[in-house]
Formats: C-alpha cells, sequence, structure tokens
C-alpha cells in the first residue's frame, strides 16, 4: 500500500504524520515506540512497530530479529530465490 505524506515541522523536528487507520491496523498508539531505519541502499526509511510479534515473544528479541533481516535483506532475499 502506497501513502502520500507531507514532511512538516513541529518545534525543531521534522515530523511524517501516519492515517488513523494504518496506526489501527498496526495497533500503535500515542506513545508506543517504533524503530526508524535508514536503508541507504534503497533510499528508503523503514518505520517497524517495537511490539512482540507473537505473544510471549521477548520485544528485545524481536528487535534483534527484526535488525538482522534488515542488515542481511539482499542475502537472505538471494537464498531465498535458490
Amino acid at each position: 500500500m502506497v501513502m502520500v505524506r507531507r514532511i512538516f515541522k513541529t518545534g525543531n523536528s521534522m515530523v511524517v504524520s501516519l492515517p488513523k487507520d494504518t496506526l489501527e491496523f498496526l495497533e500503535l498508539a500515542e506513545g508506543d515506540e517504533v524503530s526508524v531505519e535508514l536503508d541507504k541502499e534503497r533510499r528508503q526509511i523503514v518505520v517497524t512497530p517495537l511490539k512482540a510479534a507473537l505473544p510471549g515473544v521477548d520485544e528485545v528479541f524481536a528487535r534483534q530479529v527484526a535488525d538482522f533481516i534488515e542488515q542481511y535483506r539482499p542475502a537472505l532475499e538471494n537464498l531465498a530465490k535458490r
């Protein structure tokens, strides 16, 4: 799903708002934490909720797995093609 959003300034920060239906789908609310990663190779910003993917999964472990996947995504994608 592609969403076009506008960047705006609030205080000393630049902000991108997220639509209410997107936040509801991701079960995110004000104050929840997200990981913001810069993918320089693809010139993308990746925003990932920092909630456990499955009940009982430690959030730190889930974050480590997500970081690993992002770091090695090209190699993992190549392996998946074989």
